[in-house]
């Protein structure tokens, strides 16, 4: 109960209420793309100033190792259950953005045990960094196999080919998945507090520390009156697309916190690595989406992630995932 007390969270519920009110409120465009680089930017630098600290041991590895796997083992299934339930370019969008990760919940989730003195290693901004990309060039990839397959139907039986060029699409998307400045502004925070260390941790505690919370308020209730803004969209989804926005995170969670007990991860570790494998992203994998599979509904996608999963997630599924790994995971 005390984490949803949480002031960062209850910034985001504000969000949600004023958005739902229509509220004039609204944190403009340019601030909320600097509040976003800012928390990249500082989290990343916590992260190097820690793995300088400590240094690249075999339980890193093993964490690090344990995010590859998640990368590609969650929008497997998540294509298993949703080609079911949707069209086939639709069904590999949604398990693209649910097997890829969101930046905005892992930064709650490190704030949150932060704040419980329970704080997960640095390196978890490493795993979070590899779990960005692969599930958007898995659903690229396929979508081309998708298509070569569509184009052998008669003429009438499939959905209208992608207007741009398959070749350039995929090149495209590559080049995105892979440049993404938000993905490289972590990282390359991540080597800055890695070769600067001790002496750069000191230099930089303001900028790391204390405002960091404020900030972190400041972008959830952005992120809040976002949320708000999309919910309109669940209302032409399937039921079942519901229970998945619900359900799949909570599979995916699940599967996370038996594979840190199969190799020994911590509970604060363990917990982060829930945290990424039930989040989605909402903004990265879109951008990528919206021209790469253009034939995918971004309403489906997009509005499941944001208007569904992103706050369940951030209200319930953080202190669901936090406390599982507590029971479960050593230490």
């Amino acid at each position: 109960m005390a984490a949803l007390l949480d002031p960062v969270l209850l910034f985001f519920a504000l969000g949600i209420v004023a958005g739902l009110m229509k509220s004039s409120l609204e944190v403009p465009p340019q601030l909320s793309r600097f509040l976003a680089l800012y928390l990249l930017m500082a989290l990343g630098l916590k992260g190097g100033f820690a793995l300088a600290r400590s240094g690249l041991t075999l339980d890193i590895a093993t964490a690090l190792a344990c995010a590859v796997v998640l990368s590609v083992v969650v929008p497997a299934l998540a294509w298993v259950a949703l080609r079911r339930l949707l069209p086939p370019f639709d069904a590999l969008a949604v398990s693209a953005t649910y097997g890829s990760v969101s930046a905005v919940t892992f930064i709650t989730a490190m704030h949150v045990l932060e704040q419980q003195g329970t704080p997960a290693g640095g390196h978890m901004a490493a795993a979070m960094a590899l779990m960005e990309s692969p599930a958007i060039l898995l659903a690229v990839a396929s979508a081309q196999v998708l298509r070569s397959r569509l184009a052998t139907l008669p003429a009438g039986e499939h959905p209208p080919a992608a207007t741009t060029g398959s070749a350039t699409a995929l090149g495209t998307a590559l080049r995105e998945a892979c440049t993404d400045g938000g993905l490289l502004l972590l990282m390359g925070s991540l080597l800055v507090g890695l070769a600067s260390g001790e002496a750069g941790a000191r230099s930089m505690t303001l900028f790391t520390g204390d405002l960091f919370k404020g900030l972190l308020a400041f972008f959830l209730l952005d992120m809040g009156l976002l949320t708000a803004r999309q919910l309109g969209s669940l209302r032409g989804l399937p039921p079942a697309l519901w229970l998945y926005g619900v359900g799949g995170p909570l599979v995916h969670a699940t599967l996370a916190l038996g594979l840190a007990a199969l190799v020994g991860l911590g509970a604060a570790d363990g917990a982060v690595l829930m945290v990424l494998a039930a989040s989605a992203s909402y903004i990265a994998v879109p951008a990528v989406l919206r021209h790469a599979v253009p034939e995918a509904r971004p309403a489906v996608y997009v509005g499941l992630s944001l208007g569904l999963t992103f706050p369940f997630n951030l209200v319930l599924g953080i202190p669901l995932y936090t406390a599982a790994a507590r029971a479960l995971l050593p230490g």
